[in-house]
């Protein structure tokens, strides 16, 4: 008997999506930094911008909307601006689909490379220093993955509640910041997108889906990576106690009074906000990191929210 072939909106998108990698310009050799903004304009990602440009002047590329005054400010600042896939049908959340970009934009060419957030994310000495010897993960928060409620949601929803179980006891890892050889990144980042049509529904292409992924390469083995503790070369501040954080000399303080190269999460904390935007806002406006939602963006969530929650196609 004749089996017939899965099928999902998720698979259907995946088989467009990775041949799709394949079409971006990869950067120039050596290392460089990817990140995904659509949706964000000039006064969202200047602060990533500039403060990257203090200290680090090889290649940047972020797939952004066509939007002149941003493509502007971003050649303004020698960063290159990567137009977004236009997909046929149905597409997943933009945190699943940056990872087709950076497994073309970066390649299988030599350097490092890294692969973050941007809107909430700034730089405070140069991000490949040391330089890696190899794939880098990055810790959120002391608390294992079982403590954490949204990580857990989508570990079960990908790949079932036993193996969600045996990962609850593993370091809380964030996908916000990837940093390693090229071709590791971009081979990491086809494996989280593959990893994402394990259940075989739209799911996969949900935010958090990208977490429960990266948790899953990481410590199930499926790729090589050093995990590093918080407050090293990456400081991941959204769970973070406020009290304990400081702004001075223009630099965010870590807890143990240290500070570290690449600062994701400061706009957490309305303190650590504030004095970010003064420093690196470039004197456009300040944004608010959680923004009013229209009457057609919040139908449009309760629609995909809807979605996933059908039965699977089988």
């Amino acid at each position: 008997m004749k089996q017939g072939a899965a099928r999902s909106d998720y698979l259907d998108w995946l088989a467009e999506a990775l041949p799709a990698a394949g079409r971006f310009q990869p950067l120039p050799d050596g290392d460089a930094v990817v990140g995904y903004a659509t949706g964000y304009d000039a006064a969202d990602i200047a602060p990533f911008v500039l403060s990257l440009r203090a200290v680090f002047d090889g290649p940047v590329a972020l797939v952004v909307d066509a939007e002149p005054e941003l493509r502007a400010f971003l050649a303004a600042h020698q960063v290159t601006a990567v137009d977004a896939p236009a997909w046929r049908g149905w597409a997943p959340h933009p945190v699943m689909q940056r990872f087709v970009a950076f497994a073309g934009l970066l390649g299988d060419r030599p350097g490092a490379a890294l692969a973050c957030d941007v809107r909430d994310v700034i730089f405070q000495a140069p991000p490949f220093a040391p330089a890696p010897q190899g794939l880098e993960a990055f810790v959120e928060a002391e608390a294992p993955l079982g403590d954490h409620a949204f990580n857990m949601k989508y570990l079960r929803a990908l790949f079932g509640e036993g193996i969600a179980a045996d990962l609850a006891d593993k370091t809380c890892l964030c996908v916000g910041t990837i940093l390693g050889p090229r071709a590791e990144i971009s081979r990491l980042s086809r494996l989280i997108l593959s990893l994402a049509a394990t259940p075989r529904s739209e799911i996969g292409g949900a935010f958090g889906a990208d977490q429960a992924g990266f948790n899953m390469a990481i410590h199930q083995g499926l790729v090589a990576a050093t995990i590093r503790p918080n407050y090293g070369r990456v400081a991941t501040l959204g769970l973070t106690p406020g009290e304990t954080l400081r702004f001075e000399d223009g630099r965010v303080i870590n807890p143990d009074a240290s500070f570290s190269p690449i600062v994701h999460q400061h706009d957490r904390h309305p303190h650590l906000d504030a004095a970010v935007h003064a420093l690196w806002g470039g004197g456009l406006e300040h944004r608010e990191r959680v923004r009013p939602k229209s009457t057609g963006q919040r139908l449009r969530k309760w629609k995909a929210s809807l979605r996933r929650r059908m039965p699977e196609l089988r």
